[in-house]
């Protein structure tokens, strides 16, 4: 009985060290992220267990009852409940396999280690970011020199997920050194990523430092319910205006502008939004069935579809995360993230201002990478997404230096 509760302050160190090496294990191996996620959450875990005994399984039960937990989970059962009408079941259990396990682990991560961190946590986590996002710049500049020398495949593009995930990062970890008074530190911090950014070929990257430092601008100076209201619209506008996305760029956007963006790929982006929009039309209930994009081009929604258009469903996903979840799970799904995503809003509403700001700016910045980029359900992204949210919960639980209980509101 003795040595349970004596073990979990090591098991919270060693969770506390797996949280910290996210972004240099992705730097080094770029769909790393949710095993280390994995590795971290099950350290507080055992931790939590060995502390608390079966008591600990309440601290993970308890937040499900609340709105935003109920809402994930009817979310997630609407996922599964697609497998009715999913015409291949082996590919819903396989992406349903890479993205539950990473999002179980992250909201484990998020729920545990907050207050359980050790105060070295912090600079552990800010330094190794900050070794992470030298080691991709200096990789850059030298023409992938160290990749090459490693013996890993060299190509630009092999750090944009490590990227993204030091977008997600920075901020949190930024705000966590400035509560505790390190602000030049914090400043450092956020430059550092910032070079990493834009000295890559990440566009999405590129735009989300953009997007998520003028919502932070917006949280930190703005009144406090005009920034609120700002972010739910943003939330909203993608939600309502995905299956439209495609033909509103192709009506709105200049052919100068395909022109400046033709590394970009603009043109084939606004077909696949398109074909993808003109799919969400035809199963706009219900959708395809969850995980379907990699086979999206032979679901029953395509087949009504001309020839060009089931073509460039084919690509795999639409590169926007919002019109992905209403192809593949229709408005039930769409609403159900939408309810997800607000009451989440609605959480970040009661933390202090800096860190208020932060998570104004985490947001912005996911919002416009998920509108731009990657598949929803991808591991790497769900775990990077579980680390900055974990990041955040713990600045909350900090005692800021030198700040008066005014200044927190």
């Amino acid at each position: 009985m003795i040595a349970g509760p004596a073990a979990a302050p090591r098991l919270y160190d060693a969770g506390a060290v797996a949280l910290a090496l996210v972004a240099p294990a992705m730097a080094l191996a770029n769909r790393s992220s949710p095993l280390v996620i994995g590795i971290a959450a099950l350290l507080f875990l055992a931790g939590a267990v060995a502390e608390q005994g079966g008591r600990a399984a309440s601290l993970l039960i308890g937040p499900l009852r609340a709105p935003l937990g109920l809402a994930a989970l009817a979310f997630l059962g609407w996922c599964l409940v697609s497998l009715a009408w999913s015409p291949f079941p082996a590919l819903w259990g396989r992406v349903l396999s890479e993205f539950l396990p990473t999002l179980v682990a992250a909201a484990i991560l998020a729920r545990l280690a907050p207050g359980r961190l050790p105060s070295w946590a912090p600079p552990l986590g800010a330094g190794l970011l900050a070794a992470a996002c030298l080691y991709m710049a200096g990789s850059l500049a030298l023409g992938l020199a160290p990749q090459a020398w490693l013996g890993q495949r060299v190509a630009l593009f092999m750090f944009n997920r490590p990227l993204l995930t030091v977008l997600l990062l920075a901020g949190p970890l930024a705000a966590f050194l400035a509560l505790r008074g390190r602000r030049l530190a914090a400043l450092l911090l956020l430059a550092l990523a910032a070079l990493a950014i834009l000295r890559s070929i990440s566009g999405a990257a590129t735009l989300g430092l953009l997007a998520g430092g003028v919502m932070f601008g917006i949280g930190r100076f703005a009144p406090r319910a005009a920034a609120l209201a700002l972010a739910a619209l943003i939330l909203g506008l993608a939600f309502a205006l995905a299956p439209v996305e495609g033909d509103l760029l192709h009506r709105l956007m200049p052919e100068a502008a395909h022109e400046r963006l033709t590394q970009s790929s603009s043109r084939a982006r606004v077909a696949i939004a398109q074909s993808f929009g003109a799919a969400v039309a035809q199963a706009p209930w219900i959708g395809s069935g969850y995980g379907m994009g990699l086979r999206f081009a032979e679901v029953p929604a395509a087949q009504a579809l001309e020839p060009e258009m089931r073509a460039m469903l084919a690509v795999g996903h639409p590169h926007n995360t919002f019109l992905q979840i209403w192809s593949e799970l229709g408005v039930v799904g769409a609403g159900l993230a939408a309810l997800v995503a607000f009451l989440a809003l609605r959480a970040a509403a009661a933390l202090p201002r800096l860190l208020f700001a932060t998570a104004l700016g985490l947001t912005g910045a996911a919002v416009a990478v998920m509108f731009v980029e990657h598949g929803a359900w991808q591991g790497w992204w769900t775990a990077g997404c579980g680390a900055a949210i974990t990041w955040l919960r713990a600045a909350a639980c900090a005692r800021p230096a030198g700040e008066s209980v005014g200044e927190r509101v």
